[in-house]
């Protein structure tokens, strides 16, 4: 009943919000990503998107779809992998940012351990900035982090905002500088935050440095200060900073996939996970039900 290409589409559509950013991932026109969502549409039945010239919206049907299209895809993947016989085998060395460490991760990674028990999978939790110097240095095989603004490299898992946060109580002093909460250098979001404070002329002060977000979060929840941090994934107990608080827009950040040099071995490992993050992307926003461990 359900074309596993539109499933796929559907999801892209889903986790960027975008036809456009779609198409470009896929592969595909643009007016065939809308060919695809409008015959699934059609499938259901039901509404999936709601969408104007300026934005893309998931419905409430949209949202119900989500789940199927995933439990869907897997099972056909899961066939595809058991009657064409192969196994993926080798070492893949995987990097994952801080920001991740309180997400759905850790069960897109079982899913994948599950289906290739044969792949030696190596887990790297560091800062963005960290991952891609170790990218660089033929360190990792792939990466899921944060995109610095002049980086072209990667592709897309979804685009957000980025927003101030901290604790619910805590207030700020306009004649005060700002306090921050920001990881060391080469923190893409410390540096973003630093720059917008600059642009506007606001002074700060920096009242905790920590490369562990568990560390950051201690000292927000503690209503130290304020730290950047994704719109999508703001962690429990802390709360965005109300607009009257003055503070300067952070814009836009990626999160990207990146692939190291391609080594034979490890190939195809990588590019099985990296499509196992693209298909169950919009996990990586919602609350984990178990931390890494």
């Amino acid at each position: 009943m359900y074309d596993p290409s539109h499933l796929r589409t559907f999801l892209t559509v889903a986790q960027t919000l975008s036809f456009t950013q779609a198409a470009r991932r896929l592969g595909l026109r643009q007016s065939t990503v809308s060919q695809h969502v409008r015959r699934l549409e059609d499938a259901t039945g039901r509404q999936l998107f709601s969408r104007d010239t300026h934005s893309v919206e998931l419905t409430e049907d949209g949202e119900a779809m989500l789940g199927f299209a995933r439990r869907i895809l897997e099972v056909h993947e899961q066939a595809t992998a058991f009657f064409t016989g192969t196994r993926l085998r080798g070492r893949l060395r995987f990097g994952a940012s801080e920001d991740f460490v309180l997400t759905r991760l850790p069960e897109i990674l079982e899913g994948f351990r599950h289906e290739h028990p044969e792949v030696d999978l190596e887990l790297t939790v560091e800062l963005s900035g960290t991952l891609h110097e170790q990218l660089a240095a033929g360190k990792l095989d792939l990466v899921l982090a944060k995109r610095r603004p002049e980086d072209p490299r990667g592709e897309p898992v979804w685009r957000d905002r980025l927003v101030w946060i901290g604790a619910e109580r805590l207030r700020l002093d306009p004649d005060r500088p700002v306090p921050l909460i920001v990881y060391p250098p080469p923190g893409i979001t410390r540096a973003l935050a630093l720059d917008a404070l600059q642009r506007q002329g606001r002074d700060w002060r920096i009242v905790c440095t920590s490369g562990s977000l568990n560390g950051l979060l201690a000292a927000a929840r503690a209503g130290l200060g304020v730290m950047a941090h994704s719109r999508g994934l703001v962690p429990p107990g802390l709360v965005r900073v109300p607009d009257r608080a003055g503070l300067p827009e952070l814009g836009r950040v990626d999160f990207v996939l990146v692939h190291g040099r391609r080594h034979p071995s490890a190939q195809g490992a990588a590019d099985a996970l990296a499509a196992a993050i693209l298909t169950r992307g919009d996990r990586l926003q919602r609350p984990q039900r178990a931390g890494l461990g």
